[in-house]
């Protein structure tokens, strides 16, 4: 499997998106998705990559920066069938990889309370992240979760 830089261009990605954000609105009420379409994934303060299974994405994840302290993980996506598969914790070991060769210094996420992020929220709590009030133009919600991991802390807090 290898982890590529990707530019949305080719449809298995665009198809793999496609299945995320069907899932988000399956899982969360409609006012709770805070996923990134295809042309705010093209924002040039987002970077995106794609996991490559042979000629298959089998996962994605994407960093929205907002600071040049910070960045935000989104679209981070295991496929349907190849859930349970160590897809997640390869895609979070790359972009903590990342966020630690930028120099942030915290690294923000937002995902469901809902039973489907369940395996989302442990994975980012056995990566050290812990729940946090709402951050950048998100607002307190009850079907969120704010989580952050301090990537390069001794720079100071932002």
């Amino acid at each position: 499997m290898e982890i590529k830089p990707d530019d949305l261009s080719d449809q298995r990605v665009v198809a793999l998106l496609e299945e995320h954000i069907d899932d988000m609105y399956r899982a969360s009420p409609p006012e709770s998705v805070h996923t990134l379409d295809l042309s705010a994934l093209r924002s040039s303060d987002v970077s995106f990559w794609v996991l490559w299974q042979n000629e298959t994405p089998v996962g994605c994840v994407a960093l929205q920066e907002h600071e040049n302290t910070w960045a935000e993980i989104k679209s981070m996506r295991s496929s349907n069938g190849h859930r349970g598969k160590g897809i997640g914790k390869q895609l979070l070991d790359y972009v903590l990889l990342v966020a630690k060769q930028r120099n942030y210094q915290y690294l923000r996420l937002e995902t469901g309370c809902e039973d489907f992020f369940k395996p989302a929220r442990e994975i980012y709590r056995r990566y050290g992240f812990v729940q946090r009030s709402p951050f950048a133009d998100y607002a307190d919600d009850p079907n969120s979760v704010f989580m952050e991991k301090a990537i390069n802390p001794s720079f100071g807090e932002n």
